[in-house]
């Protein structure tokens, strides 16, 4: 059984814990790139699973998702979000098959931390934006030709291989040592980490309830790691 650190200690890389199905997740990922963009910043993210399928033993609820995106598209409406307009059979209530291409892209020859991180902004894309299934691997690897610093075909063969599936478990154990408490959960070089950076959340019955969103604690990470 193969364990890994908890966090990246390299200068520069943010480890960032979430599901790809998370739209809290989602929005801390884009605040985090956004940030180091305006910032100039040579800071790159360490993309981990959190796969909440797992920690909650069900499949992703499109229900649930649809009553959470609206509020987290009202904090960020650059991110462009759609309700979710494809069939509800074609709603990806798994998210471990995208998430294993997420940790395979991080082996040099398909493109490292860099294409890791960007095929998981252009899947999250896919999710939100698009309405795709991204369960399906062919539709992973559609998405993959859209990422410029990934070799899609490498990907797909180190897909066809299992790659990817033992960091996604591994990753999955720090939750169970309580080490990852929440989708998302971000940890500097340092090892400082906080749990969905600059939202504090409620909820009313079935809704999510923000009562606090500081967009400003994206640019402090950027800045301290």
């Amino acid at each position: 059984m193969t364990d890994v650190e908890l966090h990246n200690r390299t200068p520069g890389v943010i480890t960032v814990y979430g599901d790809l199905a998370c739209p809290w997740a989602s929005l801390a990922t884009a605040g985090l790139r956004a940030a180091r963009d305006r910032l100039g910043a040579s800071v790159v993210l360490d993309i981990r699973s959190f796969p909440l399928e797992l920690v909650n033993a069900r499949p992703h609820d499109l229900a649930v998702i649809e009553t959470e995106k609206p509020v987290v598209a009202a904090l960020a409406p650059q991110l462009g979000w759609r309700r979710w307009t494809g069939p509800a059979s074609a709603w990806p209530v798994t998210t471990l098959l995208p998430m294993e291409a997420v940790q395979a892209a991080k082996r040099p020859e398909i493109g490292g931390l860099t294409a890791s991180e960007q095929l998981d902004s252009a899947l999250r894309r896919a999710l939100f934006v698009d309405s795709r299934c991204i369960a399906l691997l062919p539709v992973i690897l559609e998405v993959a030709e859209e990422c410029t610093d990934l070799d899609a075909e490498a990907l797909q063969r180190a897909m066809h291989e299992g790659a990817g599936r033992t960091a996604l478990f591994a990753q999955a154990r720090q939750h169970d040592r309580s080490a990852v408490r929440s989708s998302p959960h971000v940890f500097l070089p340092d090892g400082h980490d906080v749990m969905n950076p600059g939202v504090d959340l409620d909820h009313a019955g079935d809704f999510a309830v923000v009562k606090r969103y500081d967009p400003h604690v994206y640019e402090e990470l950027v800045r301290s790691a």
